[in-house]
């Protein structure tokens, strides 16, 4: 079972390589602009996850998807990697499905190039842990 936390990673995750969340009657779209507010998500983005995570998740799904955001939420679906991209894709022992990873209709992507999407930086501890790598590195 994909936890919240791991299904409002998953959105930001592919909100940051453009994808959206659609209503299922395809009237109403949603991605967050910035996704990121300092070391959590913006306003915009809780906003949405508090909008699709709500009673009528149901009703949501990530573009190129066929997973309701209720149906990752439940316990019959859980999030693991794409073999291909290496991004959150979701998967399920329950349904049988071919599951196509939302990168299948990205042209751009994977991109070795770019940086992979990530979730906030608390960044006092990753100051920490690059200080303490620098001083664990011997000098040349």
């Amino acid at each position: 079972m994909a936890s919240p936390s791991q299904v409002k990673t998953y959105l930001a995750q592919w909100f940051q390589l453009g994808k959206r969340v659609s209503s299922e009657d395809g009237q109403n779209h949603y991605l967050p602009s910035p996704i990121f507010a300092g070391e959590a998500y913006s306003p915009d983005f809780e906003w949405i996850w508090s909008l699709i995570s709500s009673n009528h998740a149901d009703r949501f799904y990530l573009d190129g998807t066929d997973q309701s955001m209720a149906d990752l939420l439940s316990t019959n679906w859980k999030i693991d990697s794409c073999a291909r991209c290496q991004m959150p894709v979701p998967t399920s022992p329950v349904h049988w499905t071919c599951a196509i990873c939302p990168c299948s209709d990205l042209t751009t992507w994977p991109n070795e190039s770019l940086p992979k999407p990530r979730s906030p930086i608390q960044t006092q501890t990753h100051l920490r842990a690059i200080c303490s790598r620098l001083k664990s590195t011997p000098a040349k």
